[in-house]
């Protein structure tokens, strides 16, 4: 993990860059802004306004430095949704890299972003009363998928970089496991991406992209 570097976006929060892949984990315009308009605002908050009251399953390809995770646990602590968040990632940042980011700030609660990185991995840690998080350190390739979700943010490195996972058999094998009415929302707004999403049946919609960006997609399943 020495090819990554620490880096302060334009809101103020950290990402990191990934030297060997010249890819960035979050946007340099606003990591806190992109996770909040992408996956909180047009992904938990839509499902959350169009299934008042419901509990939640949530698929996340791509841990990454926890940010979401982070934001959706929060969500739990002001509403009376229950959410079990599930998480894949193959490569989990050893502490001295994710401790140093400026999410964990203890006036802000650092102690829930240290919770959710210190959580066991490959098994169901309850780590807050609505919150229980299952982390998996297993690639989308590899991983066996074997419950559905409401929601799933697919968070993986651009398809430039990783092209395997935007693979349209990478998206089925996620996309199969969305329940009727269940959301895929991503941060990329490719052609090729939203083709494939139409023809695994989903509804397509690009939308205004987060600060930097022009669009992202949120796909739903009939």
């Amino acid at each position: 993990m020495d090819d990554l570097e620490l880096i302060m976006t334009e809101d103020g929060s950290h990402t990191l860059r990934n030297g060997r892949l010249n890819e960035t984990y979050h946007s340099v315009h606003g990591a806190l802004q992109e996770s909040m308009h992408v996956f909180i605002g047009n992904g938990l908050e839509y499902y959350a306004a169009n299934h008042p009251g419901q509990d939640m399953s949530i698929l996340e390809v791509g841990f990454g430095t926890g940010l979401n995770a982070l934001i959706t646990a929060q969500y739990t602590m002001y509403s009376n949704v229950r959410i079990r968040y599930v998480s894949i990632e193959p490569f989990p940042l050893p502490e001295k890299v994710w401790s140093a980011l400026n999410y964990g700030d203890p006036d802000k609660g650092g102690h829930l972003f240290n919770a959710l990185h210190e959580a066991q991995w490959n098994r169901e840690v309850p780590v807050l009363p609505g919150f229980k998080l299952f982390k998996i350190e297993d690639s989308l390739e590899s991983v066996e998928i074997n419950k559905n979700y409401d929601i799933i943010y697919f968070d993986a490195f651009g398809p430039q970089v990783q092209p395997a996972l935007w693979s349209y058999a990478s998206l089925e094998k996620v996309v199969s496991r969305l329940n009727p009415g269940g959301i895929f929302v991503t941060y990329s707004a490719k052609g090729q991406l939203k083709r494939d999403l139409k023809a695994l049946g989903l509804k397509v919609e690009t939308l205004p992209g987060p600060p930097g960006k022009n669009e992202m997609v949120r796909a739903t399943m009939p």
